[in-house]
């Protein structure tokens, strides 16, 4: 079988790899210069960075996590998470829940009395089911823990309105806290959270790309990068895909490019499918990359749920993943900044947003001044994350429903319009190919 791939990001390389150890003749057709995605990583100055984001490898998802962990062989090395919330200048354990005693006392009565205040609400049957993500994180957390982080944190990264997203989503991406370890976790008993993320692995070098890049090795001749798809149609049972210049068929095709990229190719599609992709909301994203003197804390990432600290959502510490991603003497910074086109990061310079990072870095004791950094760049990435809004199910619905019809396969993190990790990428994949 003839099989055309749209996009080499992780969803299309892995694709490709299992298609073609199941025999298909596999052609993978990529826009950028380089293959990777959101995956990709790039080395300067002897820094190495993940430029759509810190990334780790970590999943509930033997087959997939193993899958990963084999890849890469040697070239990983494993760490034990250590996460903070930087919270009123305090760095309070993540998950926040789990952190409860770290607070200022009276955040710390705040949260648990509102915790347990809506746990027996909830028990009597006082509360409505909750209707939006909004008021699931006050059902499920109470108006404490919902108040002082995790709306806050949301708003932040989501950059929408919690009552206007929808819930659907949140089962098994955000657990819901045992009732027994919130309760430790306010009287200071240690208690964890998130452990299928507690130990994680990360590749020693090259950053996360240099787990693409092996996942590749066997079908890294069947990719042709450099191939911006203008158009797509169908022509004696054959998908015809050209970039202007060039045409290739393929009797099947598989999208992994984001929906708004693969639409405009199409002919003929129905105004209420252009309508409805339109509607579907996404994220950009923003990486500041941050090479400094010295060290940094001993954090694996931290959230930064506060809006007058800066524009960003998360800081990661990438040296601490491994001793290979720095030079001798140096550390690196990730600052992640999500916005939506319009918005105050999406007008900045690239140059006014170190400055505004690094002056918040110093402002949280994070570095001593800006005369640290010897490192700095920022790597924009248009499509970073989906946003689960009121009408998402709906839109998403019709617009994957016409696809189906023409026979177009969608796998992957923007082709499916799905909130996927790593690890939903590749379990995508090894789905998709097992079910041919």
């Amino acid at each position: 079988m003839k099989t055309a791939i749209l996009g080499a990001g992780l969803t299309g390389i892995t694709l490709a790899r299992l298609l073609h150890e199941k025999g298909d003749e596999v052609t993978v057709l990529e826009r950028e210069p380089r293959y990777g995605g959101l995956c990709r990583s790039v080395t300067d100055s002897g820094f190495t960075f993940d430029i759509g984001g810190s990334h780790i490898i970590f999943s509930r998802d033997t087959q997939v996590l193993t899958f990963m962990c084999d890849v890469l062989g040697s070239n990983s090395r494993q760490n034990k998470r250590n996460t903070k919330i930087f919270y009123k200048g305090l760095f309070i354990k993540y998950p926040f829940e789990n952190g409860l005693n770290q607070l200022p006392k009276d955040d710390l009565y705040f949260c648990i009395n509102e915790f347990i205040k809506t746990l027996i609400a909830v028990e009597k049957g006082e509360l409505s089911l909750p209707s939006n993500f909004r008021e699931w994180i006050n059902y499920t957390f109470g108006k404490g823990i919902a108040d002082l982080y995790m709306i806050p944190y949301n708003e932040k990264i989501w950059k929408y309105p919690a009552e206007k997203m929808s819930m659907h989503w949140v089962d098994g991406r955000i657990p819901r806290p045992p009732v027994e370890d919130v309760i430790r976790s306010a009287i200071g008993i240690e208690t964890e959270g998130y452990i299928h993320q507690s130990v994680f692995s990360y590749p020693l070098r090259g950053g996360i790309e240099a787990m693409v890049r092996e996942i590749a090795k066997p079908v890294e001749d069947k990719i042709q990068t450099v191939f911006n798809v203008s158009s797509i149609r169908k022509a004696g049972g054959e998908f015809i895909i050209s970039d202007g210049r060039r045409e290739i068929s393929a009797q099947r095709l598989i999208s992994t490019i984001p929906l708004q990229e693969l639409l405009p190719c199409l002919d003929r599609v129905p105004e209420k499918v252009k309508k409805g992709c339109r509607e579907l909301k996404y994220n950009s994203i923003a990486c500041v990359l941050i090479g400094i003197k010295g060290s940094v804390p001993d954090i694996s990432w931290m959230y930064i749920p506060e809006k007058e600290l800066g524009l960003f959502n998360r800081i990661s510490f990438p040296s601490n993943y491994s001793p290979y991603v720095a030079p001798q003497g140096n550390s690196s910074i990730l600052i992640e900044i999500t916005y939506r086109e319009g918005d105050e990061a999406s007008k900045m310079q690239d140059g006014d947003i170190i400055d505004h990072v690094v002056d918040a870095l110093a402002n949280m004791k994070i570095i001593k001044t800006g005369d640290d950094v010897v490192y700095s760049a920022v790597m924009r990435q248009k499509y970073a994350y989906v946003i689960y809004d009121l009408e998402y199910q709906k839109n998403i619905a019709i617009v994957k429903d016409y696809c189906a019809r023409i026979g177009i396969s969608l796998v992957g993190r923007f082709a499916e319009f799905e909130y996927l990790n790593m690890d939903g990428c590749i379990r995508n994949a090894m789905n998709f190919a097992e079910n041919l």
